[in-house]
């Protein structure tokens, strides 16, 4: 039996600074029920949502508040809310759409975008097939949500599609990152900080995380 008790609940590395790998035991448990190839399909969308909604928790643990006055049934306070206006989540189409129910789940005032980017099987870089964004961009906080960091190029290109519009506040959160992703974004957009549940070890020679998860995609729509 092992313990993470009084560990710390993120890792960092030196080598990926700008990785942040959520070590909560809930997630680390998650995650694993994750990864098993025989979990349903209806578990598996059900666990996604799980995972998405704590790695929000964790993505937007320093966003800034206002504070308002409310009237509870005794006497008037002073408290403090998030502007969900200026949230705005991003998945990366198709397997992105599997964080955004446990995203809002949090959040539920949170805008959504969607970029449709599809990997080049040969190449192994994205395709970019749709784009729609809420506006003002220059004022949101924007996160973009995949559930694998594989290479990295999908989550590159979204970053970089949201840079040329006008976002400058971006944070990327996925379920399972590859180092060769999380290099990848910080080659590219070293000011992006990389949210994960976990750091997993290599790329294999089609482009896919080991041990990973297989193919998100295919596991949340029953498209294997």
């Amino acid at each position: 039996m092992t313990t993470t008790a009084g560990k710390e609940m993120f890792s960092r590395s030196p080598d990926l600074p700008n990785l942040i790998v959520t070590r909560h035991p809930l997630l680390r448990h998650k995650v694993t029920l994750l990864r098993k190839r025989d979990t349903p399909k209806k578990i598996f969308k059900e666990l996604v949502d799980e995972i998405a909604m704590l790695l929000a928790y964790e993505v937007t643990s320093d966003l800034g508040t206002e504070t308002v006055r409310v009237e509870t049934p005794l006497e008037s306070t002073t408290g403090d809310i998030v502007l969900g206006e200026r949230l705005t989540l991003v998945p990366i189409l198709r397997a992105g759409l599997g964080m955004v129910d446990g995203v809002l789940d949090l959040i539920p005032t949170m805008r959504v975008g969607h970029i449709g980017l599809q990997r080049d099987h040969d190449t192994l870089e994205p395709i970019d097939y749709y784009f729609k964004i809420p506006l003002p961009l220059e004022e949101s906080v924007f996160i973009v949500a995949d559930p694998m960091l594989a290479t990295g190029g999908s989550a590159s290109a979204a970053v970089t599609y949201l840079k040329k519009s006008g976002a400058t506040n971006i944070r990327m959160m996925c379920i399972v990152a590859s180092p060769e992703g999380v290099r990848r974004m910080l080659k590219d957009h070293p000011d992006v900080s990389v949210y994960a549940a976990a750091l997993d070890r290599e790329l294999n020679e089609r482009g896919y995380i080991l041990p990973g998860l297989g193919d998100a995609g295919d596991r949340l729509f029953g498209t294997e």
